[in-house]
């Protein structure tokens, strides 16, 4: 009998959102079992995600073959079958949307890596992307890095809701909502809605895999939890903030912080660590199914494990710097890594794209 655990994160006021998406999922009904029986609320995709999708199954061959006969290729031909899929998701989550006042309820697309040092390029593809699925949650995933944060603002102030993802710490995660309100904000100084939404997404597991072998065994699998209660701080920070009041009294709504790389990669550990390690209130967790499926099965969240004072992140931090761990450059090290694998997964996802099509065609 699966447990409680995922309703009692949404009473908590978290969310729950998977990270996956294929064709099968959208026709089986299992997206819908997840949203009635799992409270799923929203959804997240990524180019590995697709490019498993499309490159190990036969879900997309009839859909490829039609657009190969309308001249699509390559880069085109994915975003049309990933603004497809992205719209459908969408559209199970409507009611998701509309129930919590637009709130939740939102699926994410990534945008290509092509234009990655192209401000405008990027910010026309995601206005591109965002009208052609024609769905009001609908993020445009975004990288945070140092190249994307301009795009993130110029994105915003173009009113397209953002995900901005590849956030590994709290100073990461300040830079993200900084252009996010520098985005409102040229909004608002030209009379227009300051209501534009967004998620910043930190990342967690990798840090600890990133140390595995370099604390001692007691530190072990603590590293990302701490990073997550450091940033929920910073994230209560910012909302209590007059900057960001003066922004909510013209109607903006907070750019909520996303939990995400919550799938535990250590077999030794708890299967569920990183969601019930990472309850917390206004935010949201976006797991791989595995994951889902374990927590529905058997876990066990506490009623909050993160607390607004940051708890003892500090210490478990200060432990890690006297192990000799240098969080702010891992954290580069982490992003740039994060960065070039967003690089190779799309590659892959267009070799991947390619090869499907010369066998199709």
């Amino acid at each position: 009998m699966a447990s409680e655990a995922p309703k009692d994160l949404n009473r908590l006021g978290q969310s729950l959102w998977l990270d996956n998406i294929t064709r099968d999922l959208l026709d089986s009904g299992t997206l819908q079992r997840y949203i009635d029986e799992l409270s799923v609320t929203g959804l997240t995709s990524n180019p590995t995600i697709f490019n498993n999708a499309i490159s190990h199954s036969a879900w997309y061959d009839e859909e490829i073959r039609r657009q190969l006969d309308n001249g699509l290729e390559g880069e085109e031909l994915f975003f049309k079958l990933a603004v497809q899929d992205l719209s459908r998701a969408a559209d199970f989550f409507l009611p998701v949307y509309e129930r919590s006042g637009t709130v939740d309820g939102f699926v994410s697309l990534e945008v290509s890596p092509v234009f990655a040092y192209d401000t405008k390029a990027t910010v026309d593809q995601c206005k591109i992307l965002h009208q052609q699925a024609n769905k009001p949650n609908l993020f445009i995933k975004i990288p945070g890095t140092k190249e994307g944060l301009p795009a993130i603002e110029d994105a915003i102030y173009a009113g397209v809701p953002i995900n901005v993802t590849l956030l590994f710490s709290t100073d990461h995660y300040k830079a993200a909502a900084d252009a996010y309100m520098r985005g409102l904000e040229r909004r608002v100084a030209e009379g227009k809605s300051a209501d534009v939404r967004s998620v910043a997404s930190l990342f967690i597991s990798r840090w600890d895999g990133a140390v595995t072998g370099k604390v001692p065994a007691e530190m072990k699998n603590t590293l990302g939890l701490a990073v997550g209660q450091q940033c929920y701080k910073a994230y209560r920070d910012v909302l209590d903030s007059d900057r960001w009041q003066r922004l909510e009294n013209v109607g903006a709504r907070p750019q909520r912080l996303l939990y995400a790389s919550t799938g535990t990669k250590d077999k030794a550990a708890s299967d569920t660590l990183y969601v019930a390690g990472l309850a917390s209130p206004n935010t949201v967790n976006t797991m791989p199914e595995g994951t889902l499926l374990a927590f529905a099965d058997h876990g066990a969240p506490g009623p909050v494990a993160i607390s607004r004072d940051g708890g003892t992140s500090e210490q478990v931090l200060a432990n890690h710097l006297r192990a000799g761990i240098d969080l702010t450059e891992l954290s580069m090290e982490l992003q740039s890594a994060g960065a070039k694998g967003f690089v190779a997964s799309w590659d892959e996802l267009m070799a991947s794209i390619k090869s499907k099509s010369k066998v199709l065609a």
